[in-house]
């Protein structure tokens, strides 16, 4: 059991991508989520803890924004990939986003591949025959711990989030 599998074919499903794919496929994604601009307590909040930037678009956007500096900006879209997919219930549209995150993000042949651990990933080639809205859990647990532990203390530390706290606490000293 040495092989990995190749890209999967979705069985029984003609290869064009329908609409929900064509939106949803990582290079087609926004450079970043709107959102409003974060507030001094936000920004400051993020520096408590991860789960603080994760959960709002603006923290994501900034941190999306340092690992696209770091080359490794496929571990947020994967991420984001994978909470878009727990949304849907369409399985024909899950089994499409599925096959797309594996494709992009999964394939050892993709540029955008995201470091996982055999394990976790021998359990995704077995799951692909049929694909649930939480195939990519474990995988995505594995990625936020990864950024948790390795991106986001470099994050904190960078001028890109000493810059945007210096000039937040700037504006709201002359409010």
């Amino acid at each position: 059991m040495g092989w990995t599998a190749g890209p999967l074919t979705v069985r029984n499903q003609d290869q064009r991508l329908t609409a929900a794919s064509r939106e949803f496929r990582a290079a087609d994604l926004p450079a970043c989520e709107e959102s409003p601009s974060p507030t001094l307590e936000e920004v400051n909040a993020w520096a408590q803890s991860f789960d603080n930037l994760m959960v709002t678009p603006a923290g994501r956007n900034a941190f999306r924004e340092f690992l696209r500096t770091e080359f490794s900006e496929e571990n947020m879209l994967f991420w984001l990939a994978c909470e878009e997919l727990k949304k849907e219930t369409n399985k024909n549209i899950i089994e499409e986003k599925a096959r797309i995150i594996y494709e992009d993000y999964i394939s050892i042949l993709s540029p955008k591949e995201v470091s996982l651990d055999s394990r976790v990933r021998e359990v995704i080639n077995r799951n692909m025959v049929e694909p649930s809205q939480h195939i990519f859990d474990d995988a995505q647990l594995q990625i936020y711990t990864l950024m948790h532990r390795d991106s986001y203390p470099r994050f904190m530390n960078s001028s890109l989030y000493k810059d945007l706290l210096q000039s937040l606490a700037e504006k709201s000293i002359e409010a």
